[in-house]
C-alpha cells in the first residue's frame, strides 16, 4: 500500500475543532510532525530535552521569547533550542502551524495547564 497524500491546512480545517489541539500528521522515526490552529496567548514553557520547529503554513504567528517576539508569515520556519523558554501565539484568526518534534514532547513542556494535551489526536 502507498504512503498516504495529505494536505495539512485542508486537515486541519476539517478536523480541528480548537486551538492549540495538535494532532499528529505522520510520524518520522522518532519524531512526528503535528499539526495545530494557534490561538491568542500561550503557556509561557521550555522543552528541557527537545528541540521544536515551527513551520507556518498559513496566516502569521509569533513566538514570544524572553528577549522578544520572532514573527513568522505563511513558509516561514523557526527551530526553538531544548532550554529555550518560548510563548507561541496567533497573529492572524486561527493559523495553522506544522511542528516537528520528538513524538514524547509534551506541547506545553515543562509547564502543565488546562492547554497540556497528552493523548495527541491523528489527523
Amino acid at each position: 500500500m502507498p504512503p498516504r497524500k495529505i494536505n495539512l491546512v485542508e486537515a486541519a480545517d476539517a478536523r480541528i475543532d480548537k486551538v492549540f489541539d495538535p494532532h499528529i500528521a505522520g510520524d518520522v522515526n522518532d519524531a512526528q510532525a503535528k499539526v495545530a490552529k494557534f490561538g491568542a496567548m500561550f503557556d509561557w514553557h521550555a522543552h528541557d530535552n527537545e528541540d521544536e520547529a515551527f513551520l507556518v503554513l498559513r496566516g502569521k504567528i509569533a513566538i514570544d521569547f524572553r528577549d522578544g517576539p520572532v514573527e513568522l508569515s505563511e513558509g516561514d520556519f523557526i527551530v526553538v533550542p531544548r532550554g529555550v523558554e518560548h510563548r507561541p501565539r496567533s497573529i492572524t484568526e486561527e493559523p495553522v502551524v506544522l511542528m516537528f518534534e520528538p513524538a514524547t514532547t509534551l506541547n506545553t513542556g515543562n509547564a502543565k495547564s488546562e492547554l497540556t494535551v497528552a493523548n495527541l489526536k491523528r489527523l
